[in-house]
């Protein structure tokens, strides 16, 4: 399962990282792999694991107070796990980060956000783009 959603408040590092604990306390009990980004205020992540346990971390997850408008992206089975080794990987990033990485394509630029591709990565990164507000 992906989904987005927006904090409801800015999170420092050291909340960022109580999130990060607990979740891979949680998702390492509950045999879940994923990935968490977390981008100018709002997030996006990836669960992974069998229906039962996925839905119910996400069940947790859309409960809590600290973001809002919680948005199912994606959903539905794997044939293999795209992050077996991270109970939950994790990154915090910024607009300004983006620069530095080689071959970095410009989100704001080149009509990344205008373009018609239907890939559900692509749909994916806009989405998270234009909800983050992450452009430079």
């Amino acid at each position: 399962m992906i989904y987005l959603s927006a904090g409801t408040d800015w999170f420092d590092e050291s909340e960022l990282n109580d999130i990060l604990t607990i979740s891979n306390i949680n998702n390492s009990r509950d045999g879940i792999t994923g990935l968490l980004l977390y981008g100018d205020g709002n997030f996006i992540q990836l669960l992974e694991g069998t229906e039962s346990d996925v839905q119910a971390a996400f069940q947790k997850i859309s409960l809590d107070k600290r973001h809002k408008g919680v948005t199912v992206i994606a959903s539905g089975p794997l044939k293999i796990r795209n992050f077996p080794q991270w109970a939950m990987g994790f990154k915090s990033i910024n607009a300004l980060s983006f620069a530095s990485f080689e071959g970095y394509l410009n989100p704001a630029g080149n009509n990344f956000l205008s373009s018609k591709d239907g890939h559900i990565g692509i749909n994916l990164l806009k989405a998270f783009v234009r909800t983050a507000g992450i452009a430079v």
